[in-house]
C-alpha cells in the first residue's frame, strides 16, 4: 500500500479500541514516510540533522549521517512490510557508502553494519575490511569509553551480519561475546544500565547514570543476541531492564529520561522525548515481549497515547499539517539539574513539581526512522 494512502483520520483517537490502535500505528507510519520525505536532500544524499517549523511548513538544518543510517533502517522496514515510499533505499546505501569514510565511532560503524546486513549484505566483507572490524573496539573513542547506546549499536549490527553472511571476517562471533560483555559491564543488577564504563574519567562522574537509551537499546541488542546464539544471560538481563523501565513508567506513560543504576529508581524525569513513546519503546519492549512472552503491550500503549494529549500539558505531539512530531517536554536548567541532585541526595523527588515546562517543536529525522522500524515490519501485526 503506497504510503500516501496512510494520511490520518484519526486525530481525535484517545486508544479506546482497536480500531484506534490500528488507525494510530497507520497514521504515525504515514506521516513518518512522508516526513523522512521532507527532510532529506536529495541532491547530497543526506538526511537533515532537523526540521523546525515556520509558518507554512519546515526549514531543514544540518545533515546527519547517523540519522541517515537509522532512516534507511526505518524505510527498509517500511518497504519489506509492503509499502512503498518515495525512496530508493538500495541506491541511497550505495550513495551513502561513498560518504563512510568518515565514520569515526562505533556506534555508526555498527548501524552501517546492522544497514548493510538487512539492505546488502554481499557487501558485509567490504565494509568490515575497510573499517579494521577486528581492532574497533580499541580504535573508536566511544568504544574506549564503553559507552552503552553505541557499543549497543555495534552489537546488533554484528548479530545482524553473523545472521545474514555468516562469519563474515575473522572470529566475529568472538568480537560479538566480548562487544556483549563490554556493554554487561555497564549493567549494574538493579534493572538499569550505566552510561559509560566506570573506570574511565567520564564514567566515574557518570558511573550510576544511565538515560533511557541506554535502556532500549542493549534491551534490544541483547534480544538480537539471544535469539542468535542462545546467551540466557543476555536474555535475562534484557527482561530484567525491561520489566523495570515498565515499572518505573510515568504515571502519563512518560518514559522518563535519567535513572541511577546503583538503586534501579528515576534519577531525572525530563526532558520526555516523544522518539521514547512512540519508537524506542516500543521497538525494545515489544521486540523482548515476543521472545519472553511477557505482554508489555499496556505500558507501550500508555506512553503511546502521551503523544495524543494525555501529557502533562494537554497537548498533541504529533502535527500532521507538517509531518513532523515534536520533539520533547523539557524543563528549565536549573530546574532539571536541582532535581537530579534531589535525586542523588535521595530528597524526595517525586514531590517535585514541574511548573516551567515547555514544547520542543523541532523534529529529527532519526525519530520518525525509528517509527518505521518499529511499527512497519510485515512481521509485526502487534495492532
Amino acid at each position: 500500500m503506497p504510503y500516501a494512502a496512510l494520511r490520518d483520520t484519526m486525530l481525535d483517537c484517545t486508544l479506546q479500541t482497536e480500531t484506534d490502535f490500528k488507525a494510530l500505528r497507520g497514521q504515525l507510519i504515514g506521516l513518518a514516510a512522508r516526513g523522512l520525505e521532507d527532510m532529506f536532500d536529495f541532491e547530497k544524499g543526506l538526511f537533515c540533522f532537523r526540521a523546525k517549523p515556520i509558518r507554512h511548513g519546515t526549514v531543514k538544518e544540518g545533515l546527519s549521517l547517523r540519522y541517515t543510517l537509522i532512516s534507511l533502517l526505518g524505510l527498509h522496514r517500511l518497504e519489506n512490510g509492503g509499502r512503498t515510499s518515495a525512496f530508493d533505499v538500495q541506491s541511497a546505501f550505495n550513495t551513502l557508502l561513498k560518504r563512510s569514510y568518515s565514520i569515526d565511532k562505533i556506534g555508526d560503524l555498527g548501524l552501517l553494519i546492522w544497514l548493510c546486513a538487512l539492505v546488502s549484505p554481499e557487501q558485509l566483507t567490504k565494509i568490515c575490511s575497510a573499517f579494521d572490524l577486528e581492532r574497533s573496539l580499541t580504535r573508536f573513542q566511544d568504544a574506549r569509553l564503553g559507552l552503552t547506546t553505541e557499543l549497543s549499536w555495534f552489537l546488533t549490527g554484528l548479530c545482524y551480519s553473523v545472521l545474514a553472511a555468516g562469519d563474515i571476517k575473522g572470529d566475529v562471533n568472538a568480537l560479538i561475546r566480548y562487544t556483549y560483555r563490554l556493554i554487561r559491564d555497564n549493567y549494574a543488577g538493579q534493572g538499569i544500565f550505566r552510561h559509560s564504563k566506570r573506570n574511565s574519567f567520564q564514567g566515574m562522574i557518570r558511573s550510576r547514570i544511565g538515560c533511557f537509551a541506554d535502556q532500549v537499546y542493549p534491551i534490544f541488542g541483547f534480544t538480537a543476541l539471544a535469539e542468535a546464539h542462545g546467551v540466557k544471560e543476555a536474555y535475562d538481563i534484557a527482561l530484567g531492564c525491561a520489566k523495570t523501565l515498565a515499572r518505573l513508567q510515568g504515571p502519563l506513560g512518560q518514559w522518563w529520561w535519567h535513572y541511577d543504576a546503583l538503586t534501579g529508581k528515576v534519577l531525572g524525569k525530563y526532558p520526555v522525548f516523544s522518539v521514547h513513546q512512540d519508537a524506542m519503546a516500543p521497538m525494545a519492549l515489544l521486540a523482548i515481549g515476543d521472545t519472553s512472552g511477557v505482554d508489555f503491550m499496556p505500558p507501550v500503549l500508555k506512553g503511546m497515547k502521551w503523544l495524543l494529549g494525555s501529557n502533562e500539558l494537554g497537548h498533541r505531539m504529533i502535527d500532521s499539517s507538517r509531518n513532523i512530531i515534536f520533539r520533547s517536554l523539557f524543563t528549565g536548567r536549573i530546574t532539571k539539574y536541582s532535581n537530579g541532585i534531589r535525586s542523588l541526595l535521595r530528597l524526595n523527588p517525586a514531590q517535585t513539581i514541574y511548573s516551567d515546562l515547555q514544547i520542543n517543536h523541532e523534529c529529527r529525522p532519526y525519530h520518525l526512522g525509528w517509527i518505521l522500524y518499529a511499527l512497519a515490519g510485515k512481521d509485526n501485526d502487534f495492532f
